[in-house]
């Protein structure tokens, strides 16, 4: 049977978690999940994300790609070399897999996200 998912904050209580203290920045932000999807094979995630101020270092495997969309607060997103991209509400990014950098959340955010990661 197919089906639309729908992706939103519903009744479900999120997923918390904070980032491991190695790739803390800055501050401790709590930082919540609402999964609307995750795809049979486990190739696919979508869902909506919020965070608390404060910054990490990341770094995605070449085969995981981020596709999200900021429904409000601003994040800054910079890669090893220094370069920056900032991001607010009704904005998009794409994290290419192999990217590594910091995420840093400037004002408390949300985003929907979809996440893919294939096999090598």
């Amino acid at each position: 049977m197919q089906h639309v998912i729908l992706v939103k904050e519903n009744s479900e209580t999120p997923v918390i978690d904070y980032m491991n203290s190695a790739a803390l920045v800055a501050g401790n932000p709590r930082r919540e999940t609402w999964n609307a999807f995750d795809s049979p094979d486990g190739t696919c995630t979508a869902g909506i994300w919020a965070s608390q101020p404060g910054a990490w270092r990341f770094e995605f495997p070449t085969t995981k790609t981020e596709f999200f969309c900021v429904i409000d607060g601003r994040a800054r997103v910079s890669n090893q070399n220094g370069e920056a991209w900032e991001v607010g509400p009704g904005e998009a990014a794409v994290i290419p897999g192999g990217f590594r950098g910091q995420f840093h959340v400037l004002e408390a955010m949300r985003k929907y996200f979809v996440i893919v990661e294939r096999e090598d």
